[in-house]
């Protein structure tokens, strides 16, 4: 069986950088600003472009080439990599990529994750985290090993998470915090990791089934759907994405939910499961976005229509 390529007890020389979309470009320009030389970016193929032939290089492919960096889009590029550099460190920041032991196993590699481990390992803890009503999380800088995020930690920090916090507001909060924990570990190495101890929780990728809201839930979770991003309802037989929008308490229980509460020119509150959420932009089906009082004008909507799955 083979064993994991041993950290550098002190600090790091050398670089290769595995990241695809833009929330891993900061961790990347912050290195090279900082004089640590990455020698080699490994990031996803170019995706195909609409029914075309163009295609679209990665965030990260892009930052790379400005920054005049080598750019691979092949893992095992890196074992070549390993064998001219010394005292290499693989850092991962949101690759998409599982990495082989056979790699493993010659390039020792760290990983940013947006969690606190090992509560929501995997794809999407942002997301999870937000959609449960945690009231925290955090950052872990952790080894890659062979299976999903279960490596020893090296540092961690808690972030809270603020009832307003969409998806890019806790991000960038998690990103200020991680960047300046990457470049410490970075520079000054590696002491002995801690095991992941607690309650194991996976952050699987959002479907568009956790983003259909259930008029019969409490006002609270809806809106953490809305605040994932992608919440979506049906109205008079058409898709409607919630972009923004806030709770108020429901004064009478007469209202079905997913019935309109109450209805305005500027306002369009929907009944729930104990309140009420008071939509303020949306997206309808093929549009952009929009005020919901720009929606209301040519929406059509009374005060005896039902949100809800479509009919």
């Amino acid at each position: 069986m083979k064993s994991l390529a041993p950290l550098p007890i002190a600090g790091v020389t050398s670089v290769v950088f595995f990241g695809t979309p833009e929330i891993a470009v900061p961790y990347l320009q912050a290195l090279v600003s900082n004089n640590i030389a990455v020698e080699m970016v490994v990031t996803r193929p170019d995706v195909r472009r609409g029914r075309g032939r163009d295609v679209s290089a990665s965030p990260v492919k892009i930052a790379a080439q400005k920054l005049g960096i080598r750019v691979s889009h092949e893992i095992n590029d890196v074992l070549t990599l390993a064998n001219e550099s010394q005292n290499l460190l693989g850092v991962v920041v949101a690759f998409g990529e599982l990495i082989s032991i056979d790699v493993l196993s010659q390039v020792p590699m760290i990983n940013v994750h947006f969690s606190l481990l090992p509560r929501w390992r995997g794809a999407a803890p942002v997301e999870r985290a937000i959609l449960s009503g945690d009231g925290k999380t955090g950052v872990c800088i952790m080894r890659v090993v062979e299976k999903l995020d279960e490596g020893e930690v090296f540092d961690r920090q808690e972030v809270i998470i603020d009832d307003s916090d969409d998806v890019d507001s806790l991000r960038k909060k998690l990103n200020e915090v991680a960047v300046k924990m990457l470049l410490r570990i970075v520079k000054l190495g590696f002491s002995t990791g801690t095991s992941q101890t607690g309650e194991v929780s996976y952050a699987k990728k959002i479907k568009t089934a956790d983003l259909l809201i259930d008029w019969h839930e409490a006002s609270n979770q809806i809106l953490r759907q809305v605040r994932v991003g992608g919440a979506f309802t049906f109205v008079n037989g058409r898709r409607l994405k919630i972009v923004r929008a806030h709770t108020v308490p429901k004064k009478s229980q007469e209202f079905k939910n997913g019935q309109v509460y109450e209805l305005g020119k500027s306002s369009c509150l929907v009944a729930t499961g104990d309140g009420a959420l008071a939509i303020e932009v949306v997206q309808p089906e093929g549009k952009s976005e929009m005020s919901v009082e720009e929606w209301l004008r040519g929406a059509r909507l009374d005060a005896e229509a039902i949100f809800g799955a479509p009919n």
